[in-house]
């Protein structure tokens, strides 16, 4: 008998069963969208980040800058000019592909609160 064929999707050496997989598996989570959501506006330091989102913890933030970073998704700059040290964060090329998506996804947000929300 012929085993059956899965295909898989592939993204930094990790492997996803389908496109939705992959596309949550790099932008699931609680934070990380949120984090690109603001990123959209434009280029912030980490301070004005973690203003934006007060919930989120400093070790939460960091991890998942980090990993937002690894996937390509956002550049992290350092200053080191001088005192203190200042580091921003602003959206790739490839992290504003998703732009259209991250919309979509608060649009969607909006039509709950309005529609179906007590």
């Amino acid at each position: 008998m012929k085993e059956k064929e899965f295909i898989t999707f592939e993204f930094n050496g990790k492997k996803y069963p389908c496109c939705a997989s992959l596309t949550m598996g790099i932008i699931g989570g609680k934070w990380k969208t949120v984090i690109l959501y603001h990123l959209m506006k434009g280029t912030l330091r980490y301070s004005q980040l973690r203003k934006e989102i007060p919930a989120v913890t400093e070790r939460t933030l960091s991890l998942q800058l980090k990993a937002l970073e690894a996937d390509g998704l956002i550049k992290r700059k350092v200053y080191t000019s001088k005192p203190p040290l200042k580091v921003e964060y602003a959206l790739t090329n490839f992290g504003k592909t998703l732009e259209p998506l991250i919309q979509s996804i608060a649009d969607w947000g909006d039509f709950v609160v309005e529609n179906y929300s007590n």
